[in-house]
């Protein structure tokens, strides 16, 4: 059996770009988002190309629906070589008007699914000494902005997850890294098509650029690991 890559978090965006290019590189892709639709459509994709992908149905914050979409992707296409967590959860308004339900959705999809997902993959690393683990970050990880504390809880949690686990497994061969996606990403939802046309050209971050800087993590040599990395636009303020 060949290796795997698993992507919790696919859509039209990120997440998507990632799996087509693992998948370009020859490996099997398993596919995990809530949304069915999304993940069909990328698996489609990566068929069209001669590529073998498994669309599942997961909750990045269900701990079975995470077990199962791990165990699916070892027993159906191989050991897991890499694997990315996308998903994340946001609520943007005032601190004076974010209820607890909008917190809470929040951080469980952008850090406690993180968990449940570096936690099932890593058990399966570990005993065979290698493996990526990518976590996708955001600026909020770093600065909590106005209206974003919500966004900034489970990013600050994420990428303290990245850095724990990163300095546990290490050294058991397994490289963990958070990238931070410091812009806005193209994607073909209004709001980031409306932007590309007021900003510069290629003033939004490419998914198909995050996506090999994601493949040119995998490919490190463990002699010059990457643990955290900041993928911006040119024309980004920071």
């Amino acid at each position: 059996m060949t290796s795997s890559c698993v992507v919790l978090g696919v859509g039209p965006g990120t997440g998507g770009a990632v799996a087509r290019r693992f998948a370009k590189a020859g490996m099997a892709i398993a596919l995990g988002a809530r949304r069915t639709e999304s993940i069909a459509a990328v698996a489609r994709e990566i068929a069209v190309t001669g590529g073998n992908a498994l669309p599942v149905a997961t909750d990045a914050t269900s701990e079975s629906d995470v077990a199962r979409l791990v165990d699916r992707a070892e027993r159906e296409f191989g050991p897991i070589a890499v694997a990315v967590y996308n998903a994340s959860g946001r609520a943007v308004k005032s601190i004076l008007e974010l209820t607890a339900a909008e917190v809470t959705e929040a951080w469980q999809r952008s850090c406690f699914g993180a968990f449940l997902f570096g936690r099932e993959v890593a058990r399966r690393m570990v005993e065979r000494g290698e493996g990526t683990i990518i976590f996708t970050g955001a600026t909020a990880g770093a600065r909590g902005g106005k209206n974003f504390a919500a966004f900034a809880i489970g990013k600050f949690g994420l990428r303290a997850l990245a850095q724990s686990m990163a300095r546990e497994l290490g050294p058991r061969g397994i490289h963990v890294a958070y990238a931070n996606i410091d812009g806005p990403i193209l994607t073909p939802t209004p709001h980031a098509q409306a932007l590309a046309k007021e900003r510069a050209p290629d003033a939004l971050l490419h998914p198909d650029a995050i996506a090999e800087a994601y493949f040119q993590l995998h490919r490190q040599h463990r002699s010059a690991w990457t643990q955290e990395l900041d993928l911006r636009p040119w024309a980004e303020k920071f």
